[in-house]
């Protein structure tokens, strides 16, 4: 049903997003936005369970706008940047907390946060071309996927008993699989820029080369 549906305004897709602002998708990416002060509250006060409704609720709505940008053609360049940083922050917000509570090793959000100062560092260069935000791989969706699944369970382990053992185990495989493909996306993140970078200047070059 919803691939039928259209609405009025710009249409943009993922190659040639538009500039609208009010949309359906980028109010549902702002709301994301917004819980995650509420999450990290309700995860450093050891209120769990309400904190694993807020990322349930932020899970839901992070598919759904996606979802609804591709079927309606509201992809938006306002949208391919609130979208991530909501899933950046959310993890931060995660990783932080649960570090603060010695439920998950600093080291790890060392690991996680390097990878994230490393795509950050990577916005001058790609500002001073004149370009964009790239678009987020498959690659890298999979990782923020592996990484909001784990940090849930990591988080429901901590109540013990039959749940918590089954969900400590499959928490860590997903964190440890999903910092792996968070890496492996960011280094490609960074060929690309760098590919981008060396191809404006062999056309500067060669541009101002005698003829």
């Amino acid at each position: 049903m919803l691939g039928r549906v259209r609405t009025a305004g710009p249409v943009g897709t993922a190659e040639h997003p538009s500039d609208a602002v009010l949309t359906l998708p980028n109010a549902l990416s702002a709301l994301r936005l917004a819980l995650v002060p509420v999450f990290a509250a309700l995860i450093l006060t050891g209120h769990d369970l309400w904190a694993l409704a807020v990322l349930a609720v932020s899970g839901a709505s992070d598919w759904l706008d996606g979802r609804l940008a591709r079927s309606w053609q509201q992809v938006t360049r306002l949208g391919q940047v609130l979208d991530p940083a909501a899933d950046r922050l959310f993890i931060l917000a995660t990783l932080l907390g649960m570090a603060l509570r010695d439920l998950v090793p600093w080291w790890l959000v060392a690991v996680i946060v390097g990878r994230d100062l490393l795509i950050l560092a990577l916005g001058p260069p790609l500002a001073r071309l004149g370009h964009g935000p790239l678009p987020v791989s498959d690659l890298g969706k999979a990782a923020t996927f592996a990484l909001l699944y784990a940090f849930p369970l990591i988080l429901l382990s901590s109540v013990g008993g039959p749940v918590g053992a089954v969900a400590r185990p499959l928490g860590w495989a997903f964190a440890l699989w999903g910092t792996a493909l968070y890496w492996w996306a960011g280094l490609r993140y960074a060929a690309q820029v760098r590919a981008l970078v060396r191809a404006r200047r062999h056309a500067t070059t060669a541009a101002g080369a005698p003829s």
